[in-house]
């Protein structure tokens, strides 16, 4: 039975920082490609970050570079968001997804509120 299970959310002011968390489980960790995906109110899901299966190589979204970072734990089966600097427009779902060729498994997401 696959599992992606995000935790780490929560409310912090503008500035702050937070870390999520994507456990997962019931699929091969190290073959796939690890992403985090945020869903705002009443906007379309977009991609926030994503990692390769070695973990060698990243990609960010423009408007999240240089303040928030994406790790993976291949031993640990997890996968990881540093939020720093943290702006009232990152407020959203975060998910995390796994892809590897045709199999695409998605995380049920993690609320994260930006606000004074």
């Amino acid at each position: 039975q696959v599992q992606l299970v995000e935790s780490g959310g929560g409310l912090v002011e503008p500035g702050g920082s937070l870390r999520l968390s994507c456990a997962t489980s019931g699929f091969t960790f190290r073959w796939f490609v690890m992403s985090w995906y945020r869903q705002a109110p009443g906007k379309e899901r977009e991609l926030v970050a994503d990692i390769s299966n070695s973990g060698g190589i990243t990609n960010y979204a423009n408007s999240v570079k240089g303040r928030f970072t994406i790790s993976r734990d291949n031993a640990k089966n997890s996968v990881y968001l540093q939020m720093n600097s943290l702006k009232p427009e990152d407020t959203a779902v975060y998910y995390c997804k796994a892809v590897w060729a045709t199999a695409s498994y998605w995380g049920q997401g993690t609320q994260v509120t930006v606000s004074s």
